[in-house]
């Protein structure tokens, strides 16, 4: 039986605490005085104590609503993005645009969480029917099989993806590539516009590959609105979960991201 995510974060908090007390062993052991034996000890620290892989990118910018009136002087704060699953080279920043290799599959979460706000952010794939998407409302923990957290997904595919993926000779419905929303993880949401426990957009409004597209998603108070490159088309309500970190998905396709700017609600 494999080891659930939470099940791991418990395992790894043990592990620290085996060594954080192994640490004080050596200490009333040692009656540490002098600097030859501090450094012994640091020396046992890092040959124990599990290494924390980690990497922060500043990328978005986040505002408090009052700080968005007119006039204003005020720029905002630079969102950090914290790399939950990936490999190091996955997220790139490269001037204004955040690069995402799309491997492996995983997601790089916001360093903090939100509840209400209004998220806009443009994205292009790269490649003919790439996936890609951003969570909203997320627990940043991934499943041990689909490497994607829980929480509510506002889909980006790519126009041909369903070209690509036909299964049986079943074509997947256009609708789900423009801007699909549902729950993932075990959170549940009501739709808007029904295909399933998902919801569709009513218009398909996405540009394809080398193109850029823009989502304005609004959520508050467990609605989420989604605006797909200046209307609005999708909508899902009574989410289970209503604070969460944003995380924006690799899902084996490149994808670029631009203009992300987060403007938080009371």
């Amino acid at each position: 039986m494999e080891c659930s995510s939470h099940c791991q974060t418990w395992h790894n908090e043990i592990q620290l605490n085996l060594c954080a007390h192994s640490f004080e062993n050596i200490l009333m052991v040692m009656k540490i005085r002098k600097p030859v034996s501090l450094v012994l000890v640091l020396f046992f620290i890092s040959c124990f104590v599990p290494e924390v892989k980690s990497q922060s990118i500043g990328f978005g910018t986040a505002l408090q609503l009052s700080e968005v009136e007119a006039g204003s002087k005020n720029k905002g704060s630079t969102i950090q993005w914290v790399n939950v699953n990936t490999d190091k080279d996955t997220w790139s920043r490269k001037k204004d645009l955040l690069y995402c290799t799309g491997k492996p599959i995983g997601v790089m979460r916001s360093e903090k969480q939100y509840e209400n706000f209004i998220l806009e952010i443009e994205w292009m794939h790269l490649e003919a029917g790439g996936n890609s998407g951003v969570f909203v409302w997320s627990d940043a923990l991934p499943g041990e099989q689909s490497r994607l957290p829980g929480g509510v997904e506002v889909q980006m595919l790519e126009l041909d993806w369903v070209n690509k993926n036909i299964r049986d000779g079943v074509k997947p419905p256009i609708a789900y590539v423009h801007g699909e929303l549902f729950g993932v993880g075990g959170v549940e949401t009501v739709p808007d516009n029904p295909r399933g426990t998902r919801s569709k957009s009513i218009e398909n409004l996405c540009k394809g590959v080398g193109e850029w597209n823009k989502y304005v998603v609004v959520c508050v108070d467990g609605v989420i609105k989604l605006s797909v490159n200046g209307k609005f088309v999708n909508g899902v309500s009574k989410a289970t979960v209503k604070k969460g970190y944003l995380c924006l998905e690799s899902e084996g396709a490149p994808i670029q991201f631009r203009n992300l700017k987060l403007i938080i609600l009371p």
